[in-house]
């Protein structure tokens, strides 16, 4: 067993966090496991990094030459807190285990404001242009204009002017700073800076990325990646508001998948710090999650209370909105809600293997072993041929759960743009079974077809009805019917499918379902958000009104989920002597 005083303090906080010996959110303590779990496959064959903790020593090191600029501490060296110590250690100790270069080219940081984020990225941006050993430096301090470019800029130079072992290495001017020997340039960026072309970043630092109305800088930026050995870009945040526009709450979207597992990014390092949705706003012991400098100690909570009574007892919404913003770190959007929210966390428990320890092919096997032979129903859900489709079986199982698999079906066209776009692995997902990438520009819908066929003979299921969403689908409807199925034809209102859309999510959140284990119906599943009406009737539909984050394999099982009766009652294959097109 190893001693505690043996553990590193990257690896002591993620410990604590993880058996609830620290106050964390959900998200973070996601981000916790996610570097527990790392430790135990690091320097493995399909993993070749590792965790040098020499490498985190040294950016510790590097912040105790740092001095704080302002406030009664102001002069004073800079003593990391175990919070910091965590981001630090993470960001910095992961290496390559034959190079030694850095993991992580990109790292979200999230949480409420005054916990010194600027002085933690002014410090990562003095050693990116000291530390590092780079030739040439670039590092960019960018954020939405040039008042506020200059705010960590600023903290940065101040901080190597007051700190004798970093103010010697470098050459110091008010709007740029360069390595004494090695030269390159600190500078800060913003969309009005007017020469942005020719950028070989070795570091950037996006400060208070929520405010950006676009994502012209963070693009303009990441297009110049790659040319460095281990270029770093450090996003730093609160939350915001207009969360359906910002690029920040995109970006915020996609981290939170990758702490869930769903997308898989092992470049991109995240930590989120927010209260829990369930957490009551107004108790000061859950503030900490969003607050980790601030509400840490007593004189910090009573500041925080201070503005906690302020922002309500003025009963000005404006008010409470920031406080909910800038305090808790909450972000501010539209009604529509997630589906199916907490119980996303539950989701792998429910796969047929263990997604964490078992491969695609031996959870697909184990799971047609559980079915074979059984009767399903089948639906479909055919978006436009340019983008993703799918199909999904549905199974009741004799101990009464039921068993839900669903594949999707994508243009190479479209799987290479969204790749570029939106970093959504297609690729990787239908290397592992999970998803058809079928040549050219558009979906051949046949593909659905012979796929349904396919499953039927490999597995020996009996499809009962296939259940389709009518939009695209008439003629395949037509054609699957001449095959011998009885197609059913499935309205798209509130008053079809709002109840078999609340069942499932009901029979998820008490374990009565099993699936395959699939990370793109996971995708789908954390994609989907619902609609309510004034009669609490619920409807499926996007985060965000364009086509990057897909609910389409849920979709097709809840087009399934309204004949579920139907499949109960169907004890035999009598059903393939009746044949035809019906509407429910």
């Amino acid at each position: 067993m190893v001693e505690a005083s043996q553990v590193h303090p990257t690896t002591q906080y993620a410990l604590e966090a993880v058996q609830g010996l620290r106050v964390v959110g959900h998200l973070e303590r996601l981000a916790c496991q996610r570097h527990l779990d790392d430790l135990a496959r690091q320097g493995t064959p399909d993993f070749p990094w590792v965790f040098d903790e020499e490498k985190a020593d040294k950016i510790f090191r590097w912040f105790s030459y740092c001095v704080h600029i302002k406030g009664p501490l102001a002069k004073t060296p800079i003593i990391l807190l175990p919070f910091e110590e965590f981001d630090l250690g993470c960001i910095f100790g992961w290496v390559h285990k034959d190079t030694g270069l850095r993991r992580f080219n990109k790292a979200f940081i999230l949480e409420g404001r005054k916990n010194a984020k600027s002085t933690e990225a002014a410090g990562v941006a003095d050693y990116l242009m000291c530390g590092d050993g780079e030739e040439s430096p670039e590092v960019y301090c960018a954020a939405v204009d040039k008042d506020q470019a200059r705010i960590v800029y600023k903290i940065a130079k101040d901080m190597a002017m007051k700190s004798a072992d970093i103010r010697k290495r470098l050459k110091i001017r008010n709007y740029e700073i360069s390595h004494i020997t090695r030269g390159g340039m600190m500078v800060p960026l913003s969309k009005e800076t007017k020469n942005k072309d020719g950028l070989n970043p070795s570091g950037a630092i996006i400060d208070e990325y929520h405010a950006h109305p676009t994502s012209e800088i963070h693009d303009l930026l990441w297009s110049a990646w790659g040319q460095r050995a281990q270029a770093l870009m450090l996003i730093i945040s609160t939350a915001g508001v207009d969360a359906e526009k910002s690029p920040c709450f995109k970006e915020y979207e996609v981290c939170k998948q990758i702490l869930e597992r769903t997308i898989i990014d092992e470049r991109y390092c995240v930590v989120i710090r927010e209260m829990d949705p369930e957490d009551n706003e107004h108790d000061p012991a859950n503030w900490i999650k969003a607050n980790p400098l601030r509400a840490a100690t007593p004189e910090g909570l009573a500041i925080l209370k201070e503005e906690h009574d302020r922002a309500f007892d003025s009963r000005d919404p404006a008010k409470i909105r920031t406080f909910r913003i800038k305090i808790l770190n909450k972000w501010v959007y539209d009604n529509d809600r997630g589906y199916i929210g907490e119980y996303l966390a539950d989701w792998d428990n429910l796969a047929i293997l263990d997604p964490q320890t078992s491969t695609p092919a031996e959870r697909v096997q184990a799971f047609s072993e559980l079915t074979k032979g059984l009767l399903s129903n089948v639906g479909f859900d055919l978006s436009k041929r340019i983008d993703l489709t799918a199909d999904g079986f549905l199974f009741v199982l004799p101990d009464g759960r039921l068993a839900v698999t669903a594949h999707g079906f994508i243009p190479e066209a479209g799987a290479a743009r969204h790749e570029k776009t939106d970093r959504i692995p297609y690729r990787d997902w239908a290397a592992d079974g999970w998803l058809s990438i079928t040549g050219g520009d558009v979906t051949d819908y046949n593909e659905i077809r012979s796929h349904i066929a396919d499953r039927e003979l490999e597995n020996d299921w009996k499809v009962n009805e296939v259940c389709y969403d009518p939009y695209n689908a008439t003629h395949l409807a037509t054609e699957m019917t001449n095959d011998g199925y009885v197609c059913v034809e499935i309205r798209q209102g509130v008053q079809t499918l709002s109840e078999p859309t609340k069942l499932f999510r009901e029979l998820v959140a008490q374990g009565k379902i099993v699936h395959d284990g699939s990370p793109l119906l996971k995708w789908c599943l954390a994609n989907a958000k619902e609609k309510i009406d004034s009669n609490e009737n619920i409807k499926l539909t996007k985060e965000n009104k364009d086509d990057t984050q897909r609910i389409d394999l849920l979709a097709a099982l809840i087009n399934a989920m309204v004949r579920l009766d139907a499949l109960k009652d169907s004890t035999t294959p009598s059903v393939y002597s009746s044949r035809g097109i019906r509407t429910v």
